[in-house]
């Protein structure tokens, strides 16, 4: 198996980062799972959220893909807070869902970001590498996108492109 998901994680599910990843899921094949559409509720330490779309989602994502691909807007200098609560959820996988959370070790994650122009502040991909490097997986690495008016950019598509090749298919 060597197959990849998306999981977009913004507040619009129709704005620009979705534009970033219908382009990408239809030129490399990828799923896509919107965190908009699903019921993910905050990590908290009594796990009253047990019931919610979490941990269904992170057991077809552990049973059926190889490659996890974060697609996020950048909302003040940092990933959106629907991914934020997703990974915050992951330590539901390290507390009482252990079996489950060691499936992710050796699996690969990269990310996505995607803002109105290139300006991406350095550090951003900081909480990805160390959260990768902390669950044993491979951080296959990461890209900065943009959209102009509702249009993606030839540089862009290049990059994405170049993205989906050298790291995506290897």
């Amino acid at each position: 198996m060597n197959k990849s998901v998306i999981i977009q994680g913004s507040a619009r599910p129709k704005g620009d980062t979705n534009t970033i990843v219908n382009y990408m899921a239809l030129k490399g094949g990828f799923d896509v799972i919107d965190l908009y559409s699903k019921n993910i509720g905050h990590y908290d330490y009594e796990y009253k959220n047990t019931n919610d779309d979490f941990i269904e989602i992170m057991t077809s994502i552990i049973k059926n893909y190889d490659t996890i691909i974060f697609a996020t807007p950048v909302y003040w200098y940092t990933m959106s807070g629907h991914i934020k609560v997703f990974f915050d959820r992951i330590s539901d996988l390290i507390r009482i869902h252990k079996a489950l959370g060691r499936k992710l070790r050796g699996k690969n994650i990269a990310m996505i970001s995607t803002s109105n122009s290139n300006d991406l502040v350095r550090g951003f991909n900081m909480p990805f590498v160390e959260s990768a490097n902390y669950l044993g997986m491979n951080y296959l690495g990461d890209i900065h996108t943009w959209v102009e008016n509702n249009y993606i950019p030839n540089e862009v598509k290049n990059i994405i492109n170049d993205f989906i090749e050298n790291k995506l298919n290897t």
